[in-house]
């Protein structure tokens, strides 16, 4: 074990202590939940980064998910010709690859598996593998069933996983809302994820067994962090009740096919319309701020960066070291961290992958970390998405929401920061599942 794996062992307490810092109810915080779901995710790292059986688990999830992606770039394929080839690949005809291009080569694999969610939905495999999941979260850590319930459909699905918890929305807490929008902004949808090993694959080929192993690792992250920035001041109704997840049944198999596909294609629109509104903003900001910025500058003799990404790095940098990315490292990551909150993670990821290509990260542990503290939906634009998305279910609580929402973002930026933390305590240099 290395100085780095102390630090970031030291990091998840720094941040526990943090989140009860700035708590409202400090008296309240349920430290069963904190103790528990820390010991869970400990014992989680520890089986998939020491023990060998636990290493060959992953290594054959990665390879799972890989095998599952180049199925569903054969659409792909057919579609779009040579743009859809990765780079230095080359077509059956043999076509050379054009290089990468996200709109053609990542963003098709969102709708493929959303596709083959739905088929998991419909042959009730996914609502068994949850309800479990549910049952476990509401055992172990006594919150309430349907928390609990959101919580695990977190692990696999995004914004719908609040369609889960439908049936008993208009009569959740404040902590249980909170903790709604903190499991949905901390952990990724399966079909998104698809896109993020797509953005990393050639410069980290392990990075679907670490993206995997994030999701696991994140949903506990969030109930802690929920818990202890808004601890339950009320009686949840589903308090130690395992409750049924709630979903809408197709017809047949190829109706499930259908809706999914429909479903992926406005996943997709959804993130490309965000990103060209979202980077567009950013740089007329950034325009702004660097003009003012470079002028102050000069004047007081400084060298600040006064761009967004530059001044986020400067708030995440000591929560960058923190997490135990190497002083060598840390400024670089900062700002990858600390951008993902304004330009959504899709953007943070594909600067990740662009860091790790040029060779800039000194320490293989630093691309690791950062992929785990990255892993999430915690940013302005998924809060707003995810306040709408529960609202039009409950609209008897768009109040409570939009009051706890920035609380929620927080939480759910400091659950990324843990997860970061928990995988950084376990991981070493000279790990396999670097894959380098």
């Amino acid at each position: 074990m290395s100085a780095y794996n102390l630090v970031s062992f030291s990091g998840i307490f720094i941040l526990i202590g943090f989140a009860w810092l700035i708590s409202p109810g400090k008296k309240r915080v349920n430290w069963r939940l904190v103790c528990c779901g820390l010991c869970l995710q400990l014992l989680f790292a520890l089986f998939i980064f020491v023990v060998p059986a636990g290493t060959k688990f992953f290594l054959l999830i990665n390879d799972i998910v890989i095998k599952v992606l180049e199925s569903a770039s054969a659409g792909t394929r057919f579609v779009f010709g040579r743009l859809a080839l990765p780079p230095g690949t080359v077509g059956e005809s043999g076509e050379q690859s054009l290089g990468f291009f996200l709109a053609f080569q990542a963003f098709p694999t969102i709708i493929f598996f959303s596709a083959l969610v739905s088929i998991l939905y419909y042959l009730k495999i996914m609502p068994w593998v949850i309800k479990k999941f549910a049952a476990f979260f509401t055992r172990l850590l006594r919150i309430s069933g349907a928390e609990s319930l959101c919580a695990a459909s977190n692990i696999f699905v995004g914004v719908e996983s609040s369609l889960t918890v439908k049936p008993y929305l208009n009569d959740m807490t404040r902590s249980e809302l909170c903790t709604v929008l903190t499991a949905g902004m901390a952990t990724v949808a399966s079909n998104v994820l698809a896109l993020y090993v797509f953005t990393l694959q050639q410069q980290f080929p392990t990075i679907a067994g670490h993206l995997v192993s994030a999701s696991f690792l994140a949903a506990p992250s969030a109930l802690i962090m929920s818990k202890l920035l808004l601890p339950e001041a009320e009686n949840p109704k589903t308090l130690g009740v395992a409750v049924e997840p709630y979903y809408e049944r197709e017809h047949n198999l190829f109706e499930a096919v259908i809706n999914g596909a429909n479903t992926g294609v406005r996943v997709v629109v959804g993130i490309v319309a965000l990103l060209l509104a979202v980077l567009g903003l950013v740089a007329l900001v950034d325009l702004v701020a660097v003009a003012v910025g470079g002028r102050l500058n000069s004047l007081a003799g400084l060298q600040v960066d006064w761009s967004l990404k530059g001044l986020m790095g400067y708030i995440f940098y000591p929560f960058t070291l923190i997490i135990g990315i190497p002083f060598e490292d840390a400024g670089i990551i900062s700002k990858i961290i600390g951008e993902r909150i304004i330009v959504t993670e899709v953007t943070a990821y594909r600067d990740l992958a662009g860091v790790i290509s040029r060779g800039l990260l000194h320490h293989p542990r630093s691309a690791v970390v950062a992929t785990y503290a990255l892993c999430g939906f915690a940013h302005v634009a998924s809060m707003a998405i995810f306040i709408g998305g529960v609202s039009a279910l409950a609209p008897k609580k768009t109040r409570v929401l939009s009051q706890v929402g920035f609380r929620a973002l927080l939480a759910a930026t400091l659950a990324c920061l843990l997860t970061a933390c928990i995988a950084g305590t376990f991981f070493s240099n000279g790990s396999i599942l670097m894959g380098q």
